[in-house]
């Protein structure tokens, strides 16, 4: 789980602007259902912040 967190935090980082779940799970191939596990655990840590709904960056 720590990886994939890292995996979406790091994509998040290097897209440079807010994204959707499904746009991570593009960009970095993870699964769907395994992106929104690790922004819920992001989520919880106060990692990411969400600027528009549904569209999700680093803190």
């Amino acid at each position: 789980m720590a990886e994939n967190k890292q995996v979406v935090l790091d994509t998040m980082k290097t897209a440079g602007k807010p994204l959707k779940g499904g746009e991570i799970a593009e960009l970095c191939g993870l699964d769907k259902k395994e992106i929104d596990k690790a922004m819920k655990e992001l989520k919880k840590e106060e990692v990411i912040v969400s600027p528009k709904r549904c569209y999700w960056e680093p803190k």
